[in-house]
């Protein structure tokens, strides 16, 4: 018997191929059975005519390291139909450190809630080890699926101290013990290793304003860490700082494979930016460069929606990009900011500032920033430059004066990348670009991307940018294939992880945030999403009912539905890494039960149109090498690379499967592997070859 039958559900797979009309039956929290009817009983019967039934979506940025511990059911995500959350990005991760520091590191740069560290350290549970954080992971009620990179700044700062990891280069001592202390996070449970460089990011507390202790590293540390996921195929994340130039050609440097296994790299972020909107079009030509001609294995990331962020006042992250507004930033209470805005001499450096042509990433446009409240309720829904222009005022003098009048009071929005629709479309349809960057759990007053994925989903239904099924797989099973997670995709023996979603809601605009007072984090006021009229009409994690109609059921972060997610790459060794990325049969199947290369060879050839162009490559090879001898012109030898390409012509029309480049150049088994080829194919064997292989693996995903 069943514990759950849900029937006749449109189930998109997540493997992007079409829907289909069937039952499914969950047992035990994992998927039993997919069928068009199943007949046997079950304890529960749930009719989903009309509804789409995907698998639960993957967030792969998220900041909730902290409050999972306080409220583990992360409701404001699972309510959008997430069912698995990458956390410890952008440096910051529990995994290592005081806690203290890492609240000091936490606080500000993810412009936290002072009530939630606060209540935090209250309660915080003290480790030692990485094994010991991953046992405390593994006690808690889980909500969502969990899975945790090991963030740099907690590391550096844990190995250093924190004053020195905000000032100094580490020793060669120091960086022995980061990368034994990395390896041991890695074999822990840690997916991979977050990087931060970008120049917003800030620590509070004694060393308020500071950057980052990642920041301050120099090249060989970031080489080192990157080397400890190399050999294991681990994640590893990286944000550059957009006004250094030198840290983007560093992540590069690190990225390229060859003759070592290609770093598996992210990077924050592919956005339209409002302030340089030409800069997407390097997005895709950079990827294309590095992963196809380089040998690297890069995603970028993009955010789904237009990037609008909130501000009370001065208080933003917006304003952490220049040195007055870290110095409002810093204050700790708007008497201390007036001061700043009386002194004549700070607002002439703000004004500067302000109007510096350096590269930056706030657009600055007064006429872009929209007044939202304010005690002189005449200035709301007005632009500062409305306004400016209403009073016959200066617009920057303007606003130096409302900030010093008002403070916090006045709450202003700006956007400041993806507004413009159809490039934003191409970003998130890009194969090389992943949809994510959500920073849900970060920036609770600024933002509220918690439904990124819905949203993607939304966009494709009301415009059909790319087909409905492409979509789901964007933020299911190509996410998890892509971070070596288990989950992802609706199969009999995967973890029901389930989202039933009513189709004729989400031809609908992107929902707009509210703020609420969050009960569950002591009232403290976060932005959030809610649907008036749902999309969202069940998510089970685990075959157990967690929303119902878009809203969190009270199980939710009481009983445990969620695991923590480990890493799937089975290689702990450098060779083993460059054989997985080798023997890959596309960018979202690595691991698979075959040893001989012929094997995966024909799992690389599966589209006849691709094989018989690859044939026709073998004949152009021996026809240049043919004509040569005839002649007797060595010239002619010059023209066999055309097979190669004819080949490359052949994936790219026909099959985008994984071609490795030294097959590409020339391998022994590349050539041995054509030949065969060839020969099964005039021979008329290619179709029950073909069908070999995919039973065998057919087998092996269903085990």
């Amino acid at each position: 018997m069943y514990d759950l039958l849900i029937r006749n559900a449109l189930v998109y797979n997540g493997l992007d191929q079409p829907p289909v009309l069937s039952d499914l039956a969950i047992k035990k929290g994992v998927i039993a059975k997919i069928a068009p009817q199943i007949s046997e009983p079950s304890l529960q019967i749930q009719d989903a005519h009309g509804l789409c039934l995907t698998p639960g979506f993957i967030d792969i940025h998220t900041h909730y390291d902290i409050e999972v511990e306080i409220s583990p059911g992360l409701p404001e995500s699972v309510r959008h139909g997430v069912t698995s959350i990458v956390m410890g990005n952008c440096s910051l991760s529990v995994t290592f450190g005081d806690t203290q520091t890492l609240a000091d590191i936490f606080l500000r740069v993810e412009t936290l809630p002072s009530e939630l560290v606060e209540l935090w350290l209250e309660q915080a549970v003290q480790w030692t080890t990485p094994h010991e954080y991953f046992a405390h992971l593994h006690q808690l009620n889980l909500g969502p699926n969990v899975s945790t990179l090991l963030g740099h700044s907690a590391l550096r700062a844990h190995v250093m101290g924190l004053e020195r990891s905000l000032q100094d280069h580490a020793s060669k001592d120091e960086l022995k013990t980061m990368r034994k202390l990395a390896g041991e996070a890695l074999d822990a449970g840690c997916i991979g290793i977050s990087v931060d460089m970008v120049h917003w990011h800030k620590v509070s507390g004694r060393f308020s304003g500071a950057a980052l202790p990642s920041h301050h590293a120099h090249y060989q540390e970031y080489k080192m860490l990157a080397s400890v996921c190399r050999e294991r195929d681990a994640v590893f994340q990286m944000t550059p700082n957009p006004e250094n130039l030198l840290t983007f050609f560093n992540i590069l440097r690190l990225s390229p494979g060859f003759f070592r296994p290609p770093l598996r790299n992210t990077i924050l972020s592919a956005l339209d930016m409002s302030e340089y909107p030409w800069l997407w079009r390097l997005f895709p030509a950079i990827t294309f460069l590095c992963n196809r001609l380089l040998d690297c294995n890069i995603r970028f990331q993009t955010l789904t929606e237009p990037f609008t962020i909130y501000a009370d006042g001065p208080l933003t992250p917006l304003f952490e990009e220049f040195s007055t507004g870290v110095l409002l930033n810093s204050c700790h209470s708007s008497v201390e900011r007036r001061q700043l805005w009386a002194d004549k001499k700070f607002e002439n450096e703000f004004r500067k500032q302000w109007l510096s042509k350096l590269p930056r990433t706030f657009h600055r446009d007064l006429t872009q920033m929209t007044i939202l409240k304010a005690p002189d309720l005449e200035l709301v829904g007005k632009t500062f430059a409305e306004v400016a222009l209403i009073r016959n005022k200066d617009a920057l003098t303007l606003v130096c004066e409302l900030m010093l009048e008002y403070d916090d009071q006045i709450r202003w929005v700006s956007c400041g990348a993806n507004n413009r629709p159809a490039i934003r479309q191409r970003l998130m349809a890009h194969q090389y670009i992943l949809p994510g960057f959500s920073d849900a759990g970060a920036h609770s007053r600024h933002l509220a991307f918690f439904d990124s994925s819905l949203s993607l989903i939304r966009q494709a239904i009301s415009t059909n940018f790319i087909s409905p099924q492409l979509a789901i797989k964007r933020i299911t099973s190509e996410p998890a294939s892509w971070f070596n997670l288990k989950a992802g995709v609706l199969q009999v023996g995967a973890k029901a992880d389930i989202v039933l979603l009513r189709p004729e809601k989400l031809n609908t605009p992107i929902t707009e945030p509210i703020e609420i007072c969050d009960p569950l984090l002591h009232g403290t006021k976060r932005l959030v999403k809610r649907d008036t009229d749902p999309a969202i009409a069940h998510v089970y994690i685990a075959g157990l009912e967690v929303v119902r109609d878009g809203e969190p059921l009270s199980i939710l972060g009481v009983k445990k539905t969620g695991s923590v997610l480990k890493s799937t790459a089975p290689v702990k060794t450098a060779a083993a890494a460059l054989s997985r990325y080798r023997n890959r049969i596309n960018d979202e199947l690595w691991d698979h039960p075959f040893t001989h290369y012929w094997d995966i060879f024909l799992l690389k050839h599966q589209n006849i149109s691709n094989s018989i162009l690859h044939c026709f490559a073998v004949v152009t090879m021996y026809a240049f090498f043919i004509i040569a001898l005839v002649t007797r012109n060595p010239l002619w030898l010059l023209c066999m690379p055309i097979s190669q390409i004819i080949g490359l012509v052949g994936h790219n029309l026909f099959e985008r499967s994984a071609v490795d480049v030294r097959d590409t150049i020339f391998s022994w088994r590349a050539l041995i592997s054509l030949h065969r080829l060839f020969y099964v194919m005039i021979s008329r064997q290619y179709k029950n070859e073909i069908k070999r292989v995919r039973l065998i693996l057919l087998d092996y995903q269903k085990n």
